[in-house]
This record gives C-alpha cells, structure tokens and sequence, in this order.
C-alpha cells in the first residue's frame, strides 16, 4: 500500500496509460480524482465500483484544456479530501499530419490539450501543494518530445513542451517538497495510436531496440515508482524513458 492516505488527480483516466495508472494507485491505497471526457458515464460508473466505489474515487467529466474543468477538478480533491498530493497529467490527443497539409485548427488543438492542460491543473494545484510542503506531479509526455516525428510535429512540439515545462517547475517548486517529472513513453498499444496510419507504424516497430511496442502496464509501474516514497524522493526535473530504446540518453 505504497499510496495509503495519498490523494491523486488524474487527467486522461478513461482509457490507456491514465486508466491504467489508476487501478494501480487505487490497489495502493490512494484516493482518487479522475478526469474523463469521451468515454460513456455507464462505463465510467461500472470502472469506479472495480476501484472501490464512490468513497474514494471521484470522476469529473469534461475537457480539461478548459479553464474550468482543470479548476473543477483540483478544487473538487480538496473539497472531498482535504488535500492533493500527487497530479498525473495524462491527457491527451494524437493526430497525423504532414506540416505543409497540416490545419491552424490541429495545431491549436494539439497544443491545447496535450500541453495547455498541463500548466492549468498544474496552475491550480501547486498552490495546496506548496501549502502542505508535499507534492508529486507526473506528466505524461513522449519519446517524440525529445527526437520529433514524421507527420506529428504538432503533437512532438507539444510533448516537448511538457518536458520543458516539468523542468522549470521542478527547479522553481523543490524547495516547497514538490518533485516534478515526466514519463517519456514509446508507442503504446492504446486508443490513442489508433489513428496513425500502419506504414508509420510498421516503420517505428522497426526501428525500436526492442522490436514492439509496449503495453499500458509497462508504463504503469514508472508511475507507480515516481508517486511513492521514498522510492522517487529524490527525482526530479528528470525524463523517465520506457520506451523500447526508441530515445538512448
């Protein structure tokens, strides 16, 4: 029970990396406040009673690159728990283009959701972080944010962003015990990159020093290890790459 008596938010739950890192948290005693946005509320309800039910474990729908949203979801820990101590940004989104074909309006999106969101449930929880002298913040980024990619330079610009960002926080929020760090995954087996096309997709597998990609929990106990202590007390500013040799570092 590594988490017992933790608080996490985490954005992105409904599916993939998100909803996995929260069956993980929630099996480790953490209670939970998950965020969702396009998955049906039956199956969200029938999920948060295979977590524990209603008593520990929250879920707010909505798009969390809206102001109101991040807000909603950070105010609604506090008000429930009492506190926040762990922030698992995960949301986010995956399209394909080319830049010379590529829209103002995917762009837009694309920084929106996978970067925007980042700094507001951030913006919003470090301060009852700093108030308590205790937080960890996990963001989700990629491989793609540290060596680019065909066709997904907009979602590649995004994550590293996030990287960038997880730097600077982690030197300005140290001092408060506050660590902040990214996992940098490879392709993985999830909805997300269901839209690319199979000839990128055959092309990556081929180039990885392990020739698949990975599966949701592989990536989980990365999360697992930078939410507990004192296993991750001392990391920070740092991005944790299980991502099939795809970035050497």
């Amino acid at each position: 029970m590594k988490l017992e008596g933790r608080v996490a938010v985490i954005t992105g739950a409904g599916s993939g990396i998100g909803r996995g890192i929260a069956e993980r948290f929630a099996s480790e005693g953490a209670s939970l406040v998950v965020n969702y946005y396009g998955q049906s509320a039956d199956d969200i309800q029938l999920w948060l009673k295979s977590l524990g039910g209603t008593n520990c474990v929250i879920a707010i729908e909505g798009d969390v690159s809206r102001q109101q949203t991040a807000r909603n979801l950070i105010d609604t820990a506090v008000s429930k728990f009492g506190r926040v101590d762990i922030l698992v940004n995960n949301a986010g989104i995956l399209t394909q283009s080319n830049i010379v074909d590529m829209e103002v309006s995917m762009w837009d999106r694309m920084i929106e959701v996978d970067l925007r969101s980042v700094f507001l449930t951030t913006r919003f929880s470090v301060p009852h972080m700093i108030k308590q002298r205790y937080g960890r913040i996990i963001n989700i980024a990629s491989q793609l944010g540290q060596k680019g990619g065909v066709g997904l330079s907009h979602y590649a610009a995004a994550k590293a962003g996030v990287i960038g960002f997880t730097k600077s926080i982690a030197l300005e929020l140290g001092v408060y015990g506050i660590n902040a760090n990214c996992i940098a995954p490879g392709p993985i087996e999830t909805n997300l990159i269901s839209g690319l096309d199979e000839e990128w997709k055959k092309k990556k597998q081929n180039e990885l020093a392990i020739p698949r990609f990975g599966r949701v929990e592989e990536i989980v106990p990365t999360a697992l290890f930078l939410a507990s202590q004192p296993d991750g007390d001392l990391y920070t500013g740092q991005t944790l790459g299980p991502n099939s040799g795809d970035v050497m570092l």
